[in-house]
């Protein structure tokens, strides 16, 4: 067992690290104050290869591994979540359920433009009344010839008013089907297709967030996703692909808030000698150190079974749920060893509370980690292969 990063993975560390620092850090401030998204983070995040990042070289991709993915949102969300949400919405949901699902027509038809970020895709699962249980969906597709017409919406959906792209997630019309879902690629310019975008997010407040609407969309058969009756299994793999990406930034976020924490402990001097020589402020720089080295080892086994090929619904699981709750832990901690001062926006630790707290809600609530991990201890969950694997690395 190799836990060294190669030197290909460094570089792309390096890479990430220096374009958050060259295009994200600089104005991520001003934007979070002002609830703003900037439209040109995408366009650079292309021109950078980053939207190209585990896509094969055959689909115009940069050709690196799964690893690879995990170590670039660990970079961005370091400097902030939005630029993370990217890759988890555009890589992770989008794209990596496009390669695992996709026919090799689908895959040329779309991921070239996508690699490049010529293209910019999206998910939708979640609506107004369907969240953890998805199964309650009510957007509906109804068979119509060599179409399907597409009514309903969706909300939460991040890249709303950008993305060119959208992965959804159907309930089959006039079907008597056991499993009436199907998965869907919209391109935004369908008539019938609109969004609008939802404003006032306590977290991850420089990236877009909205909803979209689908009247009497009419869109071909052939981009279908799977078959009828794949929707769910679509939907699920999607999530295991988002979930990566999500624990992945968690520990950037657990990184940011200990080197935070660590500068302020060093330089705040309280009587003779600096507070980081206080026994309980040093009990929570340790508690962070723990939960990133953690935190990485655990994303790093599911980058690893992902290169394999091999099911990790169960790893990833814990991952998200481990990381993203040792995130927030670390951001509240960072918050107290700041004092009054980590209640200012003078200091970037409270953005990255308020950022933690989102990530425990969306790719599967912190509520739902802990059934899904108590189900599978208890022997009452058990993974199946897949009808259809992600493509194992090595890419052929």
């Amino acid at each position: 067992m190799d836990f060294a990063l190669t030197q290909e993975h460094e570089l792309i560390r390096e890479s990430a690290q220096k374009f958050a620092e060259q295009y994200i850090l600089p104005t991520v401030r001003e934007l979070d104050r002002k609830h703003e998204s900037d439209p040109n983070t995408l366009k650079r995040m292309g021109e950078a290869g980053l939207l190209g990042i585990a896509i094969p070289a055959k689909y115009g991709g940069s050709d690196t591994d799964y690893i690879s993915l995990g170590l670039v949102c660990e970079e961005l969300e370091k400097a902030d979540s939005t630029a993370r949400v990217v890759m988890s919405v555009h890589s992770g949901l989008h794209c990596m359920t496009l390669m695992q699902w996709g026919t090799e027509e689908q895959k040329h038809r779309w991921l070239p433009k996508l690699a490049t970020g010529e293209s910019v895709g999206a998910f939708g699962l979640t609506e107004p009344n369907a969240g953890s249980d998805a199964i309650n969906i009510k957007t509906t597709a109804r068979k119509d010839g060599d179409h399907y017409v597409i009514n309903g919406q969706k909300t939460w959906i991040s890249l709303a008013d950008y993305a060119t792209h959208f992965l959804i997630i159907c309930k089959l019309a006039e079907t008597d089907a056991k499993a009436p879902y199907a998965a869907f690629i919209v391109d935004r310019n369908t008539p019938g297709f609109s969004s609008r975008p939802l404003k006032g997010k306590l977290g991850v407040r420089a990236g877009n967030t909205g909803e979209i609407f689908f009247q009497d969309l009419r869109i071909p058969a052939d981009c279908m996703l799977g078959e009828e009756g794949d929707g769910f299994k679509v939907a699920m793999s999607a999530l295991d692909h988002g979930r990566y990406t999500v624990a992945a930034g968690a520990v950037g976020i657990m990184t940011a808030s200990l080197e935070a924490s660590v500068k302020y402990a060093n330089d705040r001097v309280v009587g003779t000698e600096p507070i980081g020589k206080k026994q309980l402020v040093q009990q929570m720089i340790a508690s962070m150190a723990k939960g990133r080295d953690i935190g990485r080892l655990l994303y790093y086994q599911v980058g690893w079974m992902k290169n394999q090929g091999l099911r990790h619904t169960r790893e990833v699981s814990m991952a998200k749920w481990v990381n993203c709750e040792a995130a927030f832990d670390a951001a509240n901690k960072a918050v107290e060893i700041h004092g009054a001062y980590g209640f200012s926006d003078e200091f970037p630790v409270e953005r990255y509370f308020r950022n933690s707290r989102g990530a425990m809600i969306y790719e599967g609530t912190h509520e739902i980690h802990t059934l899904v991990q108590a189900e599978y201890a208890l022997g009452y969950r058990e993974d199946k292969p897949l009808a259809r694997n992600l493509p194992t690395y090595p890419f052929e």
